[in-house]
């Protein structure tokens, strides 16, 4: 049986799917499962996933996978759940029960070969201890910084600052994005930025894909919060800070 998951989102969506098709195929252990998504490079090497697709590169896919072969089609989103918008469980959780699968803990994976980290190493090789910070998120905005996600341009550079003398601190974060003074900037593919993660001693991370890479590699990080909640996509292996209440009712009209 061929079993057809599709993931619309971004790139920590993806990374949280990954334990998501980890019950998935412990409900379904001989099936083969097809991943369709955005980030076809999140599932790399995952021993749950059959095949890895990016959504828009699916040529004779319905051939392949489907036409006259038993096929069960999960593609339905968990941000349209009640659910999820009552927000009183983890995202993992809500997409699990959405297609009545058991959900056990799962958390997110990724699998890096041996190659490859011993490849990309090489680009961040430091004198001093590694400290990743990632300030600002999104991926493909136009919005250069979010009051809902970002943290505040002097507050991150006061943590750097305290830090920048024992530590080589990179931030994570597009070319359009801040830059920060004592830092080096890590433009990277989603692998080698894995890599560097791995790499580092220190994380201070956002509501963000760094947020899942730290979970699925079991790095503990602190991660800050301000709109979104830890208890919806975030993980007990991090020190999450929430932020105060607004002083100022958010405009939601």
């Amino acid at each position: 049986m061929n079993i057809i998951f599709t993931i619309n989102g971004g790139m920590g969506k993806c990374i949280m799917a990954t334990a998501v098709c980890k019950a998935i195929k412990t409900t379904h252990p001989k099936a083969n499962l097809i991943v369709v998504s955005g980030y076809a490079e999140v599932f790399i090497n995952n021993p749950n996933v059959y095949r890895s697709y990016t959504s828009g590169n699916l040529s004779y896919f319905y051939d392949t996978y489907i036409r006259d072969k038993k096929v069960m089609v999960f593609a339905n989103d968990p941000y349209l759940t009640t659910g999820y918008i009552n927000q009183n469980e983890h995202l993992i959780q809500t997409w699990c029960e959405m297609f009545d699968i058991p959900f056990n803990g799962e958390q997110p994976e990724i699998h890096l070969t041996a190659r490859e980290s011993k490849f990309f190493s090489t680009k961040f090789l430091e004198n001093k201890p590694i400290m990743v910070v990632q300030a600002n998120g999104g991926s493909g905005s136009e919005l250069k910084y979010s009051w809902a996600r970002d943290l505040p341009y002097d507050l991150a550079q006061n943590v750097i600052n305290q830090f920048a003398e024992d530590y080589a601190i990179y931030v994570i974060g597009r070319d359009d994005q801040p830059r920060y003074e004592n830092t080096k900037h890590a433009t990277a593919s989603f692998r080698e930025l894995c890599v560097l993660m791995g790499m580092s001693s220190k994380r201070l991370l956002l509501d963000c894909f760094s947020n899942h890479v730290a979970a699925a590699m079991n790095l503990p990080s602190v991660v800050c919060w301000i709109a979104n909640k830890p208890q919806v996509f975030g993980y007990d292996t991090h020190t999450n800070i929430t932020a105060n209440p607004f002083t100022i009712t958010p405009e939601t009209r």
